[in-house]
Order: C-alpha cells, then structure tokens, then sequence
C-alpha cells in the first residue's frame, strides 16, 4: 500500500523558513518535518512513499539522491576507477520513494491525480507534508476498511486560538478557559483511500482536494471520519515550527512513535460522516 504524501505548496504563512526551501523540508529537530511524517508510517509497515512536488520541489529530490552520504560514513575511490562504499546502516534502509513533479501551482485535488499511475493498488494513503501526529495507523486502514466507503479522514478536537471567556450581561466574567479544546471535529488529514476517489478528481490545477472533491465524497455518502483523540499540530508558522522544535528538544514528542512499541490496536466506538476541508471540519 503506498503512501501519497502532498509537498508542493509554498508554505508561505511561514516565510521565514520557506523562502529558502520547501516547507517539508523545515527542519523539527534537525530532520525534515516530512521525514517525521514518513517515520510514523514506516513505524506501521508503510515504507513506499509517492512524493508530490510543486514548490522548490528539485531540493527534496537532492535531498533523497543524497540521502546515503548524509546519513551514513563512506569511503569514496577517486580517479579512473572511482568507488563508494557506505559504512553503517542508517534505519530507513527499505523505503522507497516515488518524487513526482506535479507543477509549481497545482491544488491538492489535481497534484493527486497527476500521481495516479503510480498507485497501483486498490487503497493508498493520503497526507500533508507539514502535519505530525501519533494517529494509529494500523487502526485508522482497520477502521476504513470495516465500513467499505471510498474515503476516510482522520479528525481531531481542534483548540481555540484565543482564550474563550463567558460574561454576564454587565460584563462580569464568570469563567475564562486560555485556548480551550472545541466542542467540533476538525480534518488532520491522514486520509486512507480507495481507487475510486480518483474519479472525483480533476488533473485542472486548479482542483482542491478540500473543496468541491470532499464535497461531493460527502455527498454521495462516501466519505468517513475517523475520530482521533490523541496527537495532531500542523506546522503553518513560524510560532509553530518553534513549538514543535522545542517539543523535540525536550524530549516530548508525542508524534515520534517509532521511539516506543506499538501501541495495542483499539477501534473507535462510533463513526460520522463528515464534509468540508482541513482545519474547518464539522461532523454532522
């Protein structure tokens, strides 16, 4: 089963980082936030990776095409008859990865399409390259394939960005809650797919895989929600990237799975359908 990981937008609420690189390419604890992202589904067996580049999308390419040298000692050979040996075995030995030019300005619904003919299987996976998060992804595929729809979407709890205060009328408050967790459901991503999600998609660029493709998922009753109550932070700016940074530093990651045994496989209670897009995800 592969996994399609979204990387071409050109993160520009994080300006200060993305100016120079792509933003899966901003670095969590002085590894790339996409490698974050690949290590959580490695950790679950998932180690074939389809990449969709768009912006400064060569520098993720020179990324992997150095990847060996960069991660490990060598001995190189000069001269008439050059040689490379690597010493050492860094522990992404076995993944694979397809990087897929899919156009510098292409929305997410058409950088998927245009990846197509490099999924071969009924059901591949589908994420962002800026989201970390400790979703089970062995119970996330069990979960999609017991109720036999086209699409399911990961959702969390979403915090306010703001504290929420409730007053009387005269203006006293009788409670003030600093960013509390909402009452709602909002999309983290971290989709698991059928082939025929395909279909509602168009190679135009300017197709969003948030809008009108969910949209229409939704409608036609094929589109799941996966109810996650654990980890999730998409790294949108510069605030964020160093939240997570100092999350890594400290030791607290909660994303970074792949440091501690699988947890035991428990299914959600209940399910909803959902409609909508990433970050403004209501379950109806």
């Amino acid at each position: 089963m592969k996994v399609v990981i979204l990387c071409g937008g050109q993160g520009t609420r994080l300006r200060e980082e993305s100016e120079y690189r792509p933003k899966p390419l901003i670095e969590v604890g002085e590894r790339p936030i996409l490698w974050h992202i690949m290590k959580l589904y490695a950790h679950y067996g998932l180690k074939d990776f389809v990449l969709c580049l768009g912006y400064k999308g060569q520098m993720i390419k020179e990324y992997f095409l150095n990847y060996e040298a960069t991660n490990n000692d060598f001995t190189i050979q000069l001269g008439s008859r050059p040689a490379l040996v690597y010493h050492g075995n860094h522990t992404e030995q076995d993944f694979r990865v397809t990087l897929a030019d899919t156009g510098p300005d292409a929305m997410t619904g058409s950088r998927v399409k245009k990846v197509a003919h490099h999924l071969t299987d009924q059901t591949f996976l589908l994420t962002y390259g800026d989201g970390v998060s400790n979703v089970n992804i062995d119970q996330l595929i069990t979960f999609h394939r017991s109720h036999g729809k086209l699409a399911t979407v990961t959702t969390v709890r979403p915090h306010s960005r703001f504290g929420v205060v409730e007053m009387q009328e005269d203006g006293h408050i009788i409670s003030f809650a600093e960013k509390p967790q909402m009452d709602g459901w909002a999309s983290a991503g971290y989709f698991v797919c059928e082939r025929g999600v395909l279909d509602y998609l168009d190679v135009d660029s300017n197709c969003s895989f948030e809008q009108e493709p969910l949209h229409r998922l939704a409608q036609d009753g094929q589109l799941m929600a996966y109810r996650h109550e654990g980890f999730f932070y998409a790294m949108d700016t510069h605030r964020e990237y160093l939240f997570l940074n100092e999350m890594w530093k400290k030791g607290n990651a909660p994303w970074a799975v792949w440091q501690h045994p699988k947890e035991k496989m428990i299914l959600p209670a209940s399910v909803e359908g959902v409609s909508g897009k990433r970050a403004a995800l209501s379950a109806v």
